[in-house]
This record gives C-alpha cells, structure tokens and sequence, in this order.
C-alpha cells in the first residue's frame, strides 16, 4: 500500500470518527426533539408541517441540480490544485445561488400559495398557521441555498471536525426553539416555523464566518464567469433530471398521500422519514468522508484506487445500514411506543418499508458520485432521471385505482432495483469499472448476508413473539450479534478482515 493511499485512507478514517460523533449526538437530540415536536403541535399540525415543508422543499429541484454541480467542480478543482480557478469557482457559485434564490422565492410565491389555499388537503380552522408554515420554510430554504457553496468547501477541504461542531449546535437549537414552545402561548405551530427561520440564519453567519478565516477562496466577490456558469450550467441541466426523479418520490409522494389521504398520514409518513433519517446518518457519514477522495483520485487519473473506493463505500455503506436497520425492522412497534408515545396510524409498516427502501438504494450511492466526478453525465441522468420519475407516475395510478397507501413504497423498491442496474451499467460505460467485479465484491455479499440475517430475525419472533421490552431487547441484542458475525466472515474479503483486526489489534496496544 503506498504512501499517499495510506494517508488518504487514514484521513478518510479520521474524517468518519468526526462524522460518527456528530451522527450520534444529532441522532439523540433528533429524535428527542421529534417526540417533543410531536407532543406539542399534535398529530395534526405535526401532519400539516410536514407536507407544507416538504411541499416547499419541492423547489429544490431547481437548485439540487446546481448545488451538486458546485459540489464536483469546487472538489475537483481542489485536487487539480489550481487555487486561482477555486476562487472563481467559489464566487461564482455563491452569486448563482444568490439569484437562484430570487428566482425560488418568486416561483414558490406565485404558484405555491395558490397550490396550497386551493388544492392541498388542510383543514380551513389552520389555513392561516399553514401559510405562516409555507413562508417560514421558503425563507428557510432560501438562507439554507446561499449557505451550500459554504457547507461543500468545507466538505471539499475534508474539515469534517468543523461540519460536525457545526451540524451538532444546530441540532441544540432546533432543540432549544422546541422547547420554548411549552413557555410562548401563541399558536405552536406558527411560532415553530418562525424559529427554525431563526437557527437557520444563526447557522448561515457561522459557516459563513468559519470559511471565511480558514479558506483563502472563501472571500466573495461579485463574480458572474460565463464560461464556468455554462459549464456548472449544462451540468446541472442533466442534474435537474436526477433531481426531479429524487423530488417527486419524497415530496411529491408526500403530496399525493396528503391528497388522497390527509394530513394524518402525511404525520406517519413524517416519522418514517426522520427514523430513517437517523439511521442513514451514520452512512452518509462514511460516504461524506469518502466522497471527496474519489472525486480527488479520479481527477488525479488514479482509476484503480478510485474503483477501490467506489466498492469498498458501497458495501460498507450497506452493511452499516443493515447494522441498524434489521433490529429497528424487527422490534418497530415497541420501539416506536417508547419513542413517542402517540403512534399515528401506519407509522410501523412505513418505517419498515422505507429502512427497506433505503438499504436498497445505499448500494449505488457512491455510483452517483463517480458518475459526477467524470462531469458526463447526459445519458446517466437521461436514464436514471426517466426510472425515477416513473415512480411518482406509477403511485398516481395506483392511487387513482383504489389501492392502499403503501403500494407507494412497494413501487419505490422495485425501481431502486433497477436504477441499480442502469446504475452499474452506465457508471462502467463512463468509467471502465468492471460489472462484474462490483456485483461479485458488494452485491453478491450484500444479498447473501441480509438474506440470513432477515430469515434468522424470522425465527428469532417465532420463538419470540410478544412485544415486551425484555424481548425487545434480546432480540434486538442477537440481531445485532448475528448481523455483525456474518458481515465480518461472510460479508468480507479475506483482506478485509485481516486489515479490520490489524487495526483493532494496534488500538488494544496503545491503550
């Protein structure tokens, strides 16, 4: 192992220590402050919140696109080295995010009020603390897209310390908003939304300032390159694709429940997605420490190690989500009860069916991500783009004829299996990684350990079947046992193993 692969890797493992901290704490105040948020505004308003947010997050189909492309070009150039160009980059993108906003603002003002008052499925006694919702979370979306230049350089420069202090008081003071909301007697929901206003902005100026005194490229100045804006440009054009696809199966299925079913749904549906929330932290913490060295090597032309990197964050992605998944998956109701008290109607299925839904699109992540370090990405988001759009089509159809509200997930599983496949086929046609060798290394694997471990969970209920805390906790106790014994034998290549126990071996010695 050479030198540079050596310190990249440890920097990778240093990165992720800081990012597995920030996960753990955010995922304890989270969740805290979900059970809070939840008992105070009610199962309505808390349905109301969700779906007038999630409606608003819809608009970032015309900035996700961009923002990703900001993300690849300031990483690449970062591992060119060209820092002349970085500046350009960084304030080049700051000012298109300043007038995207602008252009996000005057669209969600014009179409989505309307959409709101008249269309969407809001009890009229909360019509006005609906529209105090849906301008709080525009504004809100508004400060978080100017601070996205911010938040890649830091990524880009790998200050995962920094994104993990930050990320942690923000999630103290989303917590602290929560709780004043017991002291302020004014309507809860209105106050909630213009609070989260508030950490926001809070957030912003501390990016902003941090970036500010530890990156040289990071002091905006009005800069409009139409050269680089057209290259960030068509890039993201064939992002908004992507985009539009990832939009329309999270929030605009969550419309399309709230249509046909109402707001309470859309509150079942608001807690599986903060579970799986939780549980995916942990992943995106690999994958955000990864992410820029692949980016990196494959600017570098280091193809070999780029594909190392492209496996090796794809299949442990999927055995850290399996790790947490199957436990949550098995003992979903008791869990749930002792996490919030109240459990709206189809929380249970729909937390399964999305940590399901979730463990099956993990493995193509760091696809993605390759795909975009190559900046071709035409027919990738052409093809990808199309299967995950269907998705939305296809629930529309069957909610139209009659069927129950969970064909939702059942259809977005089977696309993820597909997009897989495109993926895999497309990312090698771009790239020259092997099919074969990825389905061997991570997909095989990957099949063959969650298979055993869902059918050992199976048996494991049979033999213990009431929904006790004590066989809560033995059965959460051996699916974990299990899962991680035949993730370290079955899972594993032989190198891997001995290269986890070297590592062990040496922290033993040191303490």
């Amino acid at each position: 192992m050479s030198q540079d692969t050596l310190s990249n890797n440890k920097r990778i493992a240093k990165n992720t220590i800081f990012l597995y901290f920030r996960t753990i704490v955010i995922l304890l105040v989270s969740l805290y402050t979900s059970r809070v948020v939840l008992s105070s505004l009610g199962v309505e308003d808390y349905g109301i919140y969700n779906v007038v947010g999630g409606f608003v997050a819809m608009f970032s189909l015309l900035s996700g696109a961009l923002s990703n492309a900001i993300s690849r070009y300031l990483t690449f150039e970062l591992g060119r080295g060209d820092k002349e160009r970085l500046k350009v980059v960084f304030s080049t993108s700051v000012t298109v995010q300043i007038i995207l906003s602008l252009i996000v603002v005057l669209i969600a003002e014009l179409v989505g009020i309307w959409f709101l008052n008249y269309k969407m499925n809001v009890p009229e006694e909360r019509m006005v603390a609906a529209n105090w919702v849906f301008q709080c979370s525009l504004l809100t979306f508004a400060i978080n897209l100017i601070s996205i230049p911010y938040n890649a350089s830091i990524i880009a420069h790998e200050r995962m310390n920094a994104f993990a202090y930050v990320s942690i008081l923000e999630a103290f003071l989303k917590l602290g908003a929560v709780s004043l909301l017991f002291i302020i007697g004014f309507d809860r929901l209105i106050v909630y939304a213009i609070l989260l206003v508030i950490v926001a902005t809070l957030i912003r100026l501390i990016y902003g300032i941090y970036c500010g005194r530890h990156f040289e490229e990071c002091h905006y100045r009005f800069t409009f390159n139409k050269t680089l804006i057209k290259e960030m440009t068509s890039l993201a054009g064939w992002n908004m694709l992507g985009s539009s696809g990832y939009i329309l199966n999270s929030h605009g299925i969550n419309l399309l429940m709230n249509l046909f079913f109402g707001v309470t749904i859309n509150a079942a549906r608001g807690l599986a997605v903060q579970v799986n929330a939780a549980v995916t932290q942990f992943v995106n913490s690999f994958t955000t420490a990864v992410n820029p060295q692949i980016t990196k090597s494959y600017a570098q032309n280091d193809k070999d190690y780029t594909f190392k990197l492209v496996m090796m964050s794809s299949k442990y992605s999927f055995f850290l989500m399996l790790l947490f998944a199957v436990p949550l998956i098995a003992e979903t109701p008791i869990i749930l009860k002792i996490w919030l008290k109240i459990v709206p109607d189809y929380t249970v299925l729909f937390v399964r069916l999305t940590l399901i839904a979730s463990l099956v699109s993990t493995l193509s992540t760091s696809l993605y991500t390759l795909a975009l370090a190559t900046g071709k990405i035409k027919k990738y988001q052409i093809v990808i783009g199309s299967l995950s759009l269907s998705c939305f089509f296809i629930t529309y159809i069957c909610y139209n004829l009659g069927m129950p509200v969970e064909m939702a997930y059942y259809v977005y599983i089977l696309i993820m299996i597909v997009i897989l496949y495109a993926r895999l086929k497309i990312v090698s046609e771009l790239t020259g990684l092997e099919i074969k060798e990825f389905l061997k290394r991570v997909v095989i694997r990957a099949i063959v350990v969650s298979a055993t471990v869902f059918l050992f969970t199976y048996v494991v209920l049979l033999f213990l079947p009431n929904e006790t805390i004590l066989n809560a906790i033995m059965v959460v106790s051996n699916c974990l046992l299990i899962t991680a014994v035949l993730i370290f034998f079955t899972g594993l290549t032989y190198n891997e193993r001995i290269y986890l126990l070297s590592i062990l071996k040496n922290r033993v010695n040191k303490n």
